[in-house]
């Protein structure tokens, strides 16, 4: 089997002179790009299987850095950029020592947001399997410019990486999206056609604050992915108008399963909560309790160092994740939120996603997330927290009078309040475990 780094060796060879990526005003071919990996790869001094730690910065050199720990025979653990050093040395020391299974590439460290973080092992195999996946279910090509803004040490970012590079395509790297006018600056760069990845919260702030410009690029555009958490309908709706002729995918992936289904909502329906149909290195069933359950090359390995709590997750070749989903008649999925998420109020159990997808169409709504909080009658009861646009004051009667239209009664929230801000992760991802009381 071919790693990524055999691929990258093959583009030197293949494509010496093609552009492999930008970052500002650097542009690197993939004839130097592997010649920087090797130079790097010759420094690194420690024994096969160690588990290096770096931090991942959003320019070339991570590449660079990354390409080399796999070419040295060690394993590529990525840590957030902004990792306080005390953080960073207490992994360190955690890894101290431990050498890592034959055929681990990564240690990808999970956000935490529903738990403690985990190191979960990446293999060689899962790496080409995913990149795999995403050429056969979403057309990664040769001629593929991918503008990749979101955190390196993530897999939402990361497994971009992998099949631009079995594709000898190019990779178009940013420091966030932050700066739109940075990231549009990206989208002239001077190319047959592009694709990015988006969270959640980067549609909604781009279709809020930017729908104009995006539109510009309809044409030139080939496909955007959005991941991470799923994507409101409202917000699925206005790209579709925005961009009729792009490709628009919504996927099931995570870190543990790797990337396993994908869904072209630009496809005359958008249905919403869909995510597809399985790629070719996996597969989908559903347990009893209604989990998404995955099978396939593109799983983990496991948590490093913790076999006991990998078996609570990984077992006979399955992950066992906390999503709550169902595979309709056409074998598509559907995602129906977390099972950790669900919130219990008089009996009965509400998914916080539907109330903050329906929510959200209301215009006025740049932003919300439903949490349960205690309420001197009910005891416990649904809390509605929204960040609306500039000027705005928040009319609950209007609100709850919408939701109720929407919505059965139940799920309904008793309790609003206007916030400046909804906390999130520095991917993008709704921040629940901060809200919980």
């Amino acid at each position: 089997m071919m790693t990524l780094e055999d691929y990258l060796e093959q583009d030197a060879r293949l494509y010496p002179d093609k552009t492999a990526v930008v970052c500002g005003n650097e542009h690197l071919t993939y004839a130097r790009l592997w010649l920087l990996v090797r130079e790097r790869a010759k420094s690194i001094s420690h024994p096969r299987g160690t588990v290096i730690l770096f931090r991942a910065s959003q320019d070339i050199d991570f590449l660079v850095t990354y390409f080399a720990i796999h070419l040295a025979g060690c394993v590529a653990a990525p840590l957030e950029k902004d990792t306080p050093e005390p953080r960073f040395q207490e992994l360190e020391q955690s890894l101290e020592g431990v050498v890592a299974q034959e055929g681990i590439a990564d240690v990808l460290f999970t956000t935490g947001t529903t738990g403690k973080s985990k190191g979960v092992m990446i293999s060689h195999r899962t790496i080409v399997a995913d990149a795999e996946n995403l050429i056969a279910g979403q057309g990664f090509s040769h001629e593929l410019t991918f503008i990749v803004h979101g955190p390196l040490n993530h897999i939402g970012s990361l497994s971009k990486i992998f099949p631009l590079i079995v594709q000898g395509a190019t990779v178009y790297i940013l420091d966030g999206m932050k700066d739109l006018d940075t990231f549009f600056q990206a989208l002239d760069y001077p190319c047959e056609k592009m694709a990015t990845f988006f969270v959640p919260a980067n549609v909604r702030m781009i279709t809020q604050f930017a729908a104009g410009r995006l539109s510009q690029y309809a044409e030139k555009i080939d496909f955007i992915e959005s991941g991470g958490a799923p994507l409101p309908h409202a917000d699925m709706l206005e790209l579709c108008r925005l961009l009729p002729h792009t490709r628009l995918y919504n996927t099931y992936a995570s870190t543990e399963t790797g990337i396993i289904s994908t869904y072209n909502y630009n496809d005359g329906r958008c249905i919403a909560g869909c995510l597809g149909h399985t790629m070719p290195h996996s597969s989908i069933i559903i347990t009893p309790e209604g989990r998404i359950s995955c099978q396939g090359d593109t799983l983990m390995s496991g948590y490093i160092g913790e076999p006991e709590l990998t078996a609570t997750v990984l077992r006979d070749g399955t992950v066992y994740m906390s999503d709550l989903g169902r595979i309709d008649e056409e074998g598509m999925l559907h995602i129906g939120g977390r099972q950790d998420d669900v919130i219990n109020v008089g009996g009965f159990k509400v998914a916080p996603t539907e109330v903050e997808d329906a929510v959200l169409m209301l215009p006025e709504i740049r932003d919300c997330i439903c949490i349960s909080a205690s309420h001197p009658i009910t005891g416990r009861a649904l809390k509605l927290l929204v960040v609306l646009d500039d000027g705005q004051k928040l009319d609950k009667r209007r609100v709850a009078r919408f939701l109720s239209s929407k919505l059965e009664a139940y799920k309904v929230p008793l309790l609003y309040e206007q916030v400046d801000a909804v906390r999130r992760t520095y991917n993008g991802k709704l921040d629940r475990k901060a809200y919980n009381e």
